[in-house]
């Protein structure tokens, strides 16, 4: 490529998918340097955010997606990592697909789920389509992968089972507690479930209610982000300024942020409604308690664990429970692999024996979806050509441009499929 050193462009909408990206890039290509291409869109990312990951890109930008697609960083790198929604991917691989026929060597792309697999199976696989390489995290998943990519005759070997990219750390040791440490709770939180504020208020009478009944344990309320911050999915009603309305919280009841590895150092027993923090903590052999106080089921993706040994209400919880995971569940969902990634560097060397790459082809074109890709691509500014809209916004735009764009968008769908056919009757009549 036009760099001398190997490099990977890192693409993420958000703090979470920042964090997948960036691991799998240290994973999958470790020898390669970083250059993250943050697109602008309402989760993108704060400094903080960026630096809590642990992974420090040797360049890093905030770019529309008009602007993107015109990066040299990104046509001249050596691997493209899209960490962003399907949607998103779809309209990159598009583009830049567009921008790549016919150039001699383009980059490899690598798609995949930043967490685990729950929902929007079949929508979020054709959205990832084109990609050279789509990650899977298990055999479970990558078995299901391939047989959708096989029926839709899109190319099963594209994906590659490998694993998620943030499982690490100290495997866990029990006799910590009590020894080095108080046994220590920690509730990851999850943006959306509960999502009301009177079901917060009722999450944090049962985090009170459990540190009262245990004073000798330290109970921990882990946030994933400050107050103000975006994340990847819309959090309302800041648990930190709920506890902060407490009017006598226990003292051995308290709010931490950071690095999720960080907290887990300290746990003993990790509680979530079905954070991916659940797997890290598994992974780990720390005690992980899924929480079933609001049902078990697919909206929330704790449906997830059926299987796996850790369900649990907070009332069991309340009576002493210290939920194991079931070693075989954890194996098939990818946990405790010793190299999860072999396989996918060993593809990544494949595709790059080969003397040239085929052109990048999505399943959804202008002739099989025209109207499903155009609403992707003009949401994002850009029309079918891959190129950006008329008035589309420039770097770092204000709400109000913001708006513009969406209008923008507006106008030219219907001008072109009302006012435009109008025109050629007229010419034509």
């Amino acid at each position: 490529m036009g760099s001398q050193a190997p490099r990977v462009v890192v693409l993420a909408d958000s703090d979470s998918r920042w964090k997948w990206g960036a691991l799998v890039a240290r994973k999958l290509v470790p020898d390669h340097a970083i250059d993250a291409r943050f697109l602008y869109t309402s989760t993108t990312p704060t400094d903080r955010q960026i630096a809590e990951v642990g992974v420090d890109p040797d360049t890093s930008q905030v770019l529309t997606y008009g602007e993107l697609v015109d990066d040299p960083a990104v046509h001249e790198a050596d691997v493209v990592i899209f960490g962003t929604i399907g949607g998103t991917v779809l309209t990159l691989l598009h583009s830049l697909g567009m921008a790549w026929d016919g150039v001699a060597k383009r980059p490899i792309t690598v798609s995949g789920y930043v967490g685990v697999v729950y929902e929007n199976l079949v929508d979020g696989l054709l959205l990832r389509i084109g990609s050279d390489v789509v990650l899977a995290n298990c055999s479970h998943d990558a078995r299901q992968f391939r047989e959708i990519y096989t029926s839709v005759n899109a190319d099963p070997d594209c994906v590659v089972e490998s694993g998620l990219p943030f499982l690490g750390g100290e495997p866990y040791d029990p006799s910590a507690a009590g020894r080095k440490r108080p046994f220590t709770v920690c509730f990851a939180v999850q943006p959306t479930v509960p999502n009301t504020r009177i079901a917060r208020v009722q999450m944090l009478e049962k985090l009170q209610r459990h540190a009262r009944l245990f004073p000798d344990r330290e109970v921990l309320i882990k946030l994933r982000n400050q107050p103000g911050e975006a994340v990847t999915h819309l959090e309302r009603h800041s648990y930190q300024t709920l506890y902060d309305e407490l009017p006598d919280p226990p003292s051995n009841l308290k709010v931490i942020y950071g690095d999720m590895g960080e907290a887990l150092d300290r746990t003993d027993l990790l509680v979530t409604v079905s954070s991916t923090a659940a797997m890290e903590a598994i992974h780990r052999g720390i005690p992980t308690a899924v929480l079933t106080d609001y049902g078990v089921r697919e909206a929330h993706g704790n449906h997830y664990f059926i299987h796996s040994g850790c369900l649990a209400s907070w009332a069991q919880l309340d009576e002493g429970l210290v939920p194991r995971a079931n070693a075989a569940w954890a194996a098939s969902r990818g946990i405790g692999q010793r190299d999860p990634f072999l396989t996918a560097r060993a593809r990544l060397r494949l595709l790059r024996a080969r003397p040239s790459l085929p052109r990048v082809r999505p399943y959804y074109t202008p002739q099989n979806a025209s109207d499903y890709l155009e609403s992707l691509l003009v949401r994002r500014g850009l029309g079918l050509s891959g190129r950006p809209l008329p008035m589309s916004e420039p770097a770092n735009p204000s709400a109000m441009r913001r708006l513009v764009r969406r209008s923008a968008g507006g106008l030219y769908r219907v001008g072109r499929k009302r006012v435009a056919p109008v025109i050629r009757r007229l010419a034509n009549g």
